[in-house]
């Protein structure tokens, strides 16, 4: 069936980052990257408008002509917007296994790579273009030892399979003229592939939401700490980055200086983990406790404890004991992420 492409901008203004002018061109694995990434995280659908005519003409290519002109090619070059997209997808993919994943054994040496190498090899896919699987996940397997245990690995494992893919592209074999696949089968495998990246988020945001958070908040200081040598770089970045939050201020009603949106993190946080609780029982605290009765105690104890002023046998491991407790529920609260 010819493609239409009054249909497939009318389909990518109305679901676009969902991927659906994608799919009824035919292609398939650009779908899934603008369901999983909501559209290049809204660049790459922004993008396409200017796009989309290529895209039909290349879904309405004559298969044979497609395949004489695939076999007489030279491999395709990659050019940077692809790269680019590699390298920002694998990291992606390499944070949210950082997020839903990382409880689970050999994570860093096996799960992560895997999963960013999955995320650089759908970009690799997307199109006429492809690259080898093998040779891509091999480089995110040799990566990830060096940057063990790192909180930025994503990055150059991500870098590694990148330019794995890069030098093993090649054209998509074509399908011939009868080979077409009903819609039922590419939505099922499409289906599928969605719900194996979703379901182990979704898991870790609604049973695990302050480590969620944590991880988040703890990649956001650590991308601005970087530019700390260009301080009106690193407030340009936090200004936008706290966009949402003023955002949020609007609808609590609150004002930028004010704490209306406290209260809505609190009601998301307001479940501790058992470390936490723990915490708490050596601190003698309430599960209400607030900031200030946390620190009040825990320097009590610390007074009461300390080494060098308690002869007690066990005082230097309660001392421990009451310092990582502090450390726990400060972490919980930090007031410095509340500004």
């Amino acid at each position: 069936m010819v493609k239409s492409v009054l249909v497939t901008y009318i389909l990518w203004a109305v679901a676009g980052p969902l991927g659906l002018h994608h799919l009824y061109l035919g292609r398939d694995s650009h779908a899934l990257l603008w369901m999983l990434t909501v559209g290049g995280f809204g660049f790459g659908w922004i993008r396409e408008v200017i796009r989309i005519p290529a895209y039909v003409s290349e879904a309405n290519e004559d298969s044979e002509k497609a395949r004489k002109r695939a076999s007489a090619a030279e491999p395709p070059s990659l050019g940077p917007v692809r790269f680019a997209g590699q390298v920002c997808v694998g990291i992606y993919f390499g944070a949210v296994a950082m997020i839903a994943l990382n409880s689970l054994n050999y994570f860093y040496l096996i799960v992560l790579p895997l999963s960013v190498g999955a995320g650089v090899h759908l970009v690799s896919n997307v199109g006429p273009q492809t690259s080898n699987l093998q040779k891509t996940l091999t480089a995110c397997l040799i990566t990830s030892p060096i940057f063990y245990g790192s909180t930025f690995s994503p990055l150059p494992i991500s870098l590694a399979a990148s330019v794995a893919a890069a030098q093993h592209r090649r054209i998509k074999p074509q399908r011939a003229p009868g080979d077409a696949e009903k819609l039922a089968p590419r939505l099922y495998r499409l289906s599928l592939a969605w719900l194996a990246f979703s379901a182990p988020v979704g898991y870790c945001i609604f049973h695990n939401t302050t480590a969620t958070l944590y991880y988040l908040s703890d990649c956001i200081a650590a991308l601005l700490d970087v530019f700390w040598f260009l301080p009106w770089l690193r407030s340009v970045l936090e200004y936008m980055l706290l966009m949402p939050y003023r955002l949020l201020c609007v609808f609590t009603g609150g004002g930028y200086y004010e704490e209306a949106w406290r209260k809505v993190l609190e009601i998301l946080l307001k479940e501790y983990t058992q470390r936490e609780k723990e915490a708490l029982k050596v601190l003698s605290l309430d599960s209400d406790a607030s900031y200030e009765e946390i620190t009040r105690n825990y320097r009590e104890l610390v007074k009461t404890w300390h080494p060098d002023h308690n002869r007690n046998k066990n005082a230097e491991e309660m001392f421990v004991k009451i310092h990582q407790a502090y450390e726990v529920l400060q972490r919980w609260h930090r007031p410095s992420r509340v500004k």
